[in-house]
């Protein structure tokens, strides 16, 4: 090289160095995505991609299972609540959104780790509170005892969702929607017209826990601590199965599934078996409903609660297990506190335009928002840290032009 087209070094350096500090603020997703493309896999910025509007295609966050002091401090928040406040927040609020929580939270297994959105999860519920009022203690029921029927009712719902997963596996993005939400809605009037089966539009009612080890499980205390527990297991098993072998199987399934298929793995085989046990989460869920209820009627499983589960699991975030019951904690506070405001038939309007917001602005939901506001609380602190170490490189200012 001639020694006129030779570059000075110091110029070099710094045309090296503003190119590496320009990728260190580079977004880690844009580093996968084509360069110049606005909507392509690596795309971010303020909006909802047009072909990802729920933010499916983004990572997935694979939480470790060691003690986190977050957690700890959260448990004894849970612990501590239902003596901190009254009846009306420790079951219609407290109980209420764990419930709706760990039922959401199958749809979150579902949408996060395998990419398929289903609006059966309130039918698979439905499922399991009507074959738990059928065959247990109900006003109609058979009358078998309660070890009998809870577990006939969570076998036939999880049987139930699996058939729901071997209807819609082979679909994908809206097909599966639309497939998931006919199941629903065909149920929803079968259960309101059969009269020999699901008692027509009365449904069951004098649904109740039974009672063991002298506890009345339908009072607020108890039922609060019931709901947690299951709420508890419900989250300890979605992160054990994202860790595990068939969880990072089914992420990487759900990211490109022929090359899954070209490695030898059945991708069928394990859509179908993640239906299963989303359904297995939705059929506790629907047992802690009907007994949160007393009853259960075509009410319960109509497509404006199939709706509600999507948005509670949009609303609290599809990336990570507790997504959903920060959603849910939305929820129930806005049903419950937001007819104070408006009246209650303009319920519906306010919930579907926190979607749409939230959608909008961050379709990660609200961890999405308290990432982005983590990041921006981080920065001052991360420039400080870098003029720190600058000076404790270089503590005497130098004249680069001498």
């Amino acid at each position: 090289m001639a020694q006129s087209e030779q570059v000075p070094p110091r110029r070099l350096a710094a045309t090296v160095d503003r190119r590496l500090q320009a990728a260190q603020r580079r977004p880690q997703a844009m580093r996968g995505g084509a360069a110049g493309s606005t909507q392509g896999p690596g795309w971010v910025g303020r909006g909802p991609r047009l072909d990802d509007p729920l933010g499916l295609r983004n990572p997935v966050r694979v939480p470790r299972l060691g003690l986190n002091p977050w957690y700890l401090a959260l448990a004894v928040v849970l612990i501590a609540w239902p003596f901190l406040t009254g009846d009306f927040f420790t079951f219609q609020v407290g109980a209420y959104a764990l419930v709706l929580g760990t039922l959401s939270l199958s749809l979150m297994f579902l949408a996060g780790y395998g990419g398929m959105v289903s609006l059966a999860q309130m039918t698979v519920a439905g499922m399991a509170g009507y074959m738990l009022s059928i065959f247990g203690e109900s006003n109609m029921g058979l009358g078998l005892d309660w070890w009998l029927a809870l577990p006939i009712g969570i076998l036939v719902a999880t049987a139930f969702a699996t058939l729901v997963g071997l209807l819609s596996v082979r679909t994908e993005g809206i097909y599966t929607i639309m497939i998931t939400l006919a199941i629903g809605t065909a149920f929803f009037y079968f259960a309101r017209q059969n009269y020999e089966i699901f008692n027509g539009f009365n449904g069951f009612a004098q649904v109740a826990p039974p009672q063991l080890f002298g506890i009345d499980w339908r009072s607020p205390v108890a039922f609060y601590f019931l709901a947690l527990g299951v709420a508890v297991l419900a989250f300890c098993a979605v992160l054990y199965v994202a860790r595990s072998t068939f969880g990072l199987s089914m992420q990487a399934i759900r990211d490109n599934p022929r090359r899954m298929s070209a490695l030898g793995f059945n991708v069928t085989a394990h859509r179908v078996a993640a239906y299963a046990l989303a359904g297995l989460l939705a059929a506790l869920a629907g047992i802690l409903l009907v007994w949160f209820n007393g009853r259960i009627s075509p009410g319960s499983v109509d497509v404006q609660r199939i709706i509600n589960v999507l948005v509670i699991a949009v609303i609290g975030g599809l990336r990570h297990p507790i997504g959903p019951f920060l959603g849910a904690i939305v929820f129930v506070l806005l049903e419950n506190f937001a007819i104070d405001l408006i009246d209650r038939e303009r319920f519906n309007l306010v919930i579907g335009g926190a979607f749409l917001l939230i959608v909008f602005f961050s379709p990660d939901g609200l961890l999405g928002l308290w990432d982005r506001a983590r990041e921006l609380l981080s920065r001052p602190r991360d420039a400080l840290q870098q003029r720190r170490a600058v000076r404790e490189r270089d503590p005497v200012p130098r004249r680069y032009d001498q």
